[in-house]
């Protein structure tokens, strides 16, 4: 094929690729991973003092079963065995290139030596090309087949010896020159030529051939996904295996991307892209498909989350806006529920790119105590216990996460509401019960946390439910009459703690949810 066409598609001036010139008398072979537009395998193989050169889309394997596609391109100068950099863009091939491996070849029958290589020219004539590599990956007797008449069409096969083995040699995704990934090569050239989203394109590349979303099964993209949900905790504690994550005060959200767009809903399965739709409008430009999972919340300016200012953002626009996402569940076809927690964070971690609006929310490990007290000192409502090698359950409260506030909470069922006393309008207080067995059960009342303004609205939002029948199978005693109210309405009250017959010590009202179905409410502790 010659080098002309190779020197044809570059500027010299401008990539640092080697230009041609002369070989040298030596079998070798290189096989460079390359982000470009599409993440790909380079296979070169030295004859007639150039490369021969064959793009590798899947990359090469060591499992005899598999075949995989090659396709012929233009032969590349010897010198091109020791590149390892970044093609700018506006050039022919522009991205990251890294040595993924390297070493000496050879016919597998006519040894070395001009006989050697005079056999493999001619099985590449004849489009059947055997040849045995010894590189530092990649070792065995291998062959390349021609299968199409343009000539271009090519298929890898690894034969069967004692090199020959189902493990996934692609997971190692470092350069044998100088043991760096394509991104850290990427970080380490002068000017960064493409910036973020080239980067990030790097990333989500390396992560969707890593081993971890090879385990995963394969499966359809879920709807309509109900997350997994934390038992209350008393204490905070220190273990080696679990990590510990910020509990963010907002709205739970699932997020599905899908095909371009996003359906983004809270876990009551309500709709939140119009609602919060900066959010969803930063979704829609990740680029891939994927079932997340995380907190939207609204932080003031030292931030802190601010429920007040995430319950008035549609209104109001004020506050910074995120999408806090701290669970990845599904990613381009693949189940990764049945993956460890940290398998599914590092994989959510590497693909989730830089953004104003969408957060990855990290972890620490071991270290529980000491990170709710700085939660604490920092105004957070508390911190999520996670076991490290926990699997995703939808829909299910389980004891291998935990939920550790600085105040006890409890969402309630707003049930009625009693008579004002005194100089106070609307009403005295919430009358509030839970889910048990499928029926309502009493709880307690609150009548304190108000402001003026929530007194306003909430009785403007429990007037139209006003019935005459009480929703407890048994009407509990109230310090002034009673108006029942049909139990849509959640609320979220703090407390002091538990009378023997399950009634909230010194409740305070503290907002309204309208992210929870009242339905979904229950006492804390206890399965819904």
């Amino acid at each position: 094929m010659g080098l002309q066409e190779y020197a044809a598609k570059r500027k010299f001036g401008e990539t640092p690729e080697p230009a041609p010139r002369p070989g040298e008398k030596r079998l070798v072979f290189v096989i460079h991973k390359h982000a470009a537009r599409a993440l790909h395998y380079d296979l070169r193989l030295e004859m007639e003092g150039v490369l021969k050169s064959w793009s590798v889309p899947r990359g090469p394997s060591l499992d005899p079963s598999l075949k995989r596609l090659a396709v012929m391109v233009e032969d590349h100068p010897f010198d091109y065995k020791d590149f390892e950099g970044v093609i700018p863009e506006g050039n022919y091939g522009a991205g990251s290139v890294i040595i993924w491996d390297r070493g000496f070849y050879r016919h597998p029958t006519a040894g070395d030596g001009e006989e050697g290589e005079k056999a493999l020219l001619a099985g590449l004539k004849k489009g059947d090309l055997k040849f045995i590599l010894e590189g530092e990956k990649l070792r065995g007797e291998f062959a390349l087949v021609k299968t199409g008449q343009d000539g271009k069409s090519w298929l890898l096969l690894k034969k069967k010896d004692r090199f020959a083995t189902r493990e996934d040699i692609l997971g190692d995704n470092r350069s044998v020159f100088s043991g760096k990934t394509l991104e850290e090569v990427f970080e380490s050239a002068p000017g960064k030529a493409s910036g973020q989203k080239k980067r990030e394109r790097i990333r989500l590349r390396e992560a969707l051939e890593s081993p971890e979303l090879k385990e995963a099964p394969p499966a359809p993209m879920p709807r309509g996904v109900r997350p997994m949900l934390a038992t209350p905790a008393e204490a905070p504690f220190d273990h080696p295996d679990w990590v510990f994550e910020v509990k963010w005060d907002g709205y739970r959200a699932v997020a599905e991307l899908r095909d371009g767009d996003v359906s983004l809903y809270s876990r009551n399965l309500t709709p939140l892209e119009k609602k919060f739709a900066p959010v969803a409008d930063a979704l829609r430009e990740l680029g891939f498909e994927a079932v997340l999972d995380g907190e939207i919340v609204v932080v003031d300016q030292e931030g802190r989350p601010d429920f007040q200012m995430l319950q008035n953002y549609p209104a109001s626009g004020s506050g910074h806006l995120l999408y806090y996402v701290f669970d990845l569940l599904h990613l381009e076809g693949h189940d990764l529920t049945g993956l460890p927690l940290t398998t599914r964070k590092e994989l959510l971690k590497r693909i989730l790119p830089s953004s104003p609006r969408i957060r990855f929310s990290d972890h620490v490990r071991q270290e529980g105590v000491l990170f709710f007290n700085v939660a604490g000192q920092k105004g957070l409502e508390g911190i999520i216990a996670k076991h490290s090698r926990s699997t995703y359950q939808p829909g299910k409260r389980s004891r291998q996460w935990l939920k550790v506030k600085r105040q006890p909470t409890q969402e309630g069922v707003i049930a009625g509401f009693t008579e004002p006393r005194g100089g106070r309008r609307h009403f005295g207080a919430l009358v509030l019960g839970v889910f048990q067995g499928g029926e309502l059960v009493y709880i307690g009342h609150a009548g304190g946390g108000f402001s003026a303004k929530d007194l306003q609205e909430i009785s403007e939002r429990l007037t139209p439910l006003i019935q005459g029948e009480c929703p407890f199978r048994v009407e509990p005693k109230t310090n002034t009459p009673a108006t029942w109210v049909k139990p849509e309405l959640v609320c979220e009250v703090a407390l002091s703690g538990w009378t023997d017959d399950g009634v909230m010590r010194h409740p305070v009202f503290l907002r309204l949810r309208e992210d929870k179905a009242a339905g979904e409410v229950v006492r804390e502790g206890m399965k819904p």
